[in-house]
């Protein structure tokens, strides 16, 4: 098993900055795709960023290219969202994944996921 907790989320305004991490524990070596993804109320949930533990290779959502920068802290099993220039349409609770083998940008194919983390981005 592999146990996930989100923390950094908030209110923020609009062009602020939050980070979000993930601690990852239990049978962390058995994980090699972390990611990102968020859902708003009354929407699906939606791909964020993904890093792949070894090779650091990387992908993001098109909403999110240029804004937000995923990035992961192998001494500490912590995965971190810089989320900047932040709007308002990026307010979701963010949820964090992992899964083993290939990073991917579907949710069904991550098989542990974090209780989440809602981000609040105000105009």
């Amino acid at each position: 098993q592999v146990q996930l907790v989100e923390s950094g989320g908030g209110l923020v305004q609009a062009g602020g900055s939050l980070r979000l991490s993930c601690v990852a524990s239990g049978r962390t070596f058995t994980m090699n795709a972390m990611a990102w993804f968020r859902q708003a109320p009354g929407k699906e949930r939606e791909f964020v960023a993904a890093i792949a533990w070894s090779g650091g290779v990387t992908a993001y959502g098109d909403s999110v290219k240029g804004r937000f920068t995923i990035s992961n802290d192998s001494a500490k099993n912590t995965v971190y969202l810089q989320m900047n220039s932040l709007k308002p349409e990026d307010t979701a609770v963010y949820y964090c994944a992992a899964k083993d083998g290939n990073i991917y940008n579907e949710a069904a194919r991550y098989r542990y996921w974090g209780q989440g983390t809602q981000v609040t981005v105000s105009s």
